[in-house]
């Protein structure tokens, strides 16, 4: 197994744990897992499952707006994940 496929497990595992970890009183944590690179389609990071312009908008989103990218994080892992 290369370093990168044990990168992408490793980002995916901390993904799936951290979409059920926080309370809808806390501040949302970035989704950002050091693992940017963009799939093959440029469409989604490999690391964190977030587009381009949902990652350049992070720090501009209300805490309302960063969940729902969490809750589409969630769906497109349930979709890549074997």
């Amino acid at each position: 197994m290369t370093d990168v496929a044990i990168d992408l497990i490793a980002a995916r595992a901390r993904l799936a744990g951290a979409v059920a970890t926080f309370a809808l009183k806390d501040p949302v944590p970035s989704p950002c897992v050091s693992v940017c690179r963009m799939d093959a389609e440029r469409v989604l990071c490999i690391g964190c499952l977030r587009t381009i312009p949902e990652i350049s908008a992070w720090s501009r989103m209300t805490d309302d707006d960063k969940r729902g990218v969490w809750a589409r994080i969630e769906q497109r892992l349930v979709e890549t994940t074997p």
